[in-house]
């Protein structure tokens, strides 16, 4: 291989840190020769201003200089066309026609909804975790915060305030945090602004747009942060992904399980599957041994229990997650704590739960397979 075609063959393999693919899958390779030791690098960036180019510029130019016989870097540096672009939005769509969305019934990815009755229980803390102990596995993990109204996410994986999905034409690549690409309504807004008077069709086009324009690429789970109840949002959810799979998510105490009861029934009443219920906020024990239950015992497993059916199966409690002073704290920090403390029991509740819904991928049920008979 001649030295030209060697720095070629390297900077290819450079991946875009937002579309997380290799540059020379996404035609951003242009000129490359190399004269008396010296490699000079054409490349051209999406967009302008694209929040990726000086990593980007700085993978290209380490890529080069790895080669064998390479002494000196130039990185030329250019703009798509818009002709360009569009080739570009064409590949990442697979064929897709624009507005269509990549999560129905055929869809390898597993998309799972996790809900709450009512809000205060900790939904949230426990998507954003979860979503970052699916992804340290090594999974494919996107996140949908679909709590217009209450949108929290962004804040819970310390995704910075300001920060924008950056657009390529009519696709947006979303954010990555902790290994997870996330998108939120929060994204969209100035600090402090809030979400007002925004009723059904507004709500419905919104969520539609975060699962039909939003750049993924190939998850193995889409999760969505629900918001609490059984609203406008969880009707629209139930028409745009019937086959969607539900966590509830509930606290211990009464007054939280009964009203989870009903979230987890309205999913089932579009078709979705409740796979199982996730208690919050549970009894935590002492340094001293002694054992603290705030918010009182068994809410979990009565959820659980009335999601049961003959017809359906049993809805197991999936994992008891104890009352933890640190998951709160991550939480404020954005930062994790399934990715910070490998002794508290909340995060090893929250891992064990990843490792369950790892370990158990979506069924074949309902989808077509690519089979060609002979």
């Amino acid at each position: 291989m001649n030295p030209a075609d060697a720095v070629r063959a390297a900077v290819a393999a450079v991946a875009d840190p937002e579309l997380r693919r290799p540059i020379g899958d996404l035609d951003m390779v242009r000129d490359i020769a190399v004269d008396a030791g010296r490699a000079t690098v054409g490349i051209v960036l999406t967009i302008v201003g694209c929040p990726a180019a000086t990593k980007i510029e700085s993978d290209v130019r380490a890529a080069a200089a790895s080669v064998p016989g390479v002494t000196d870097v130039v990185v030329d540096v250019g703009v798509m066309t818009p002709s360009e672009r569009k080739a570009l939005t064409e590949k990442l769509r697979d064929g897709r026609a624009p507005r269509q969305m990549p999560f129905g019934p055929d869809s390898l990815t597993r998309v799972i909804l996790v809900s709450s009755g009512k809000g205060g229980v900790g939904k949230s803390t426990v998507t954003a975790n979860l979503a970052a102990a699916l992804a340290a596995q090594g999974l494919a993990v996107g996140l949908v915060d679909a709590d217009v109204h209450g949108f929290s996410i962004p804040g819970l994986l310390g995704i910075p305030a300001g920060t924008q999905p950056t657009r390529i034409d009519d696709l947006m690549l979303p954010p990555v945090a902790h290994g997870v690409k996330t998108i939120s309504i929060g994204m969209f807004l100035r600090d402090g602004e809030a979400v007002v008077a925004w009723r059904g069709p507004m709500l419905h086009r919104t969520v539609q747009q975060f699962l039909t324009d939003v750049y993924f690429g190939d998850l193995d789970i889409l999760l969505i942060d629900m918001p609490p109840g059984t609203g406008d949002i969880a009707i629209s959810i139930g028409q745009l992904l019937p086959h969607a799979e539900v966590l509830v998510v509930t606290t211990p105490q009464a007054a939280a399980s009964e009203v989870a009861i009903r979230s987890g029934l309205v999913a089932r009443q579009t078709g979705q599957r409740v796979i199982g219920v996730v208690e919050n906020m549970g009894p935590f024990t002492l340094p001293d041994g002694t054992v603290m239950d705030l918010f009182g015992t068994g809410g979990g497993a009565a959820v659980a229990d009335a999601l049961s059916e003959s017809e359906t199966g049993a809805v197991p409690l999936l994992a008891s997650i104890p009352l933890s002073p640190a998951l709160r704290v991550g939480g404020d920090a954005g930062t994790p704590i399934v990715l910070t403390d490998r002794t508290d029991a909340a995060a090893e509740a929250i891992r064990a739960l990843a490792r369950t819904l790892a370990a158990h991928g979506r069924g074949l049920a309902g989808r077509s397979l690519p089979l060609t008979l002979g």
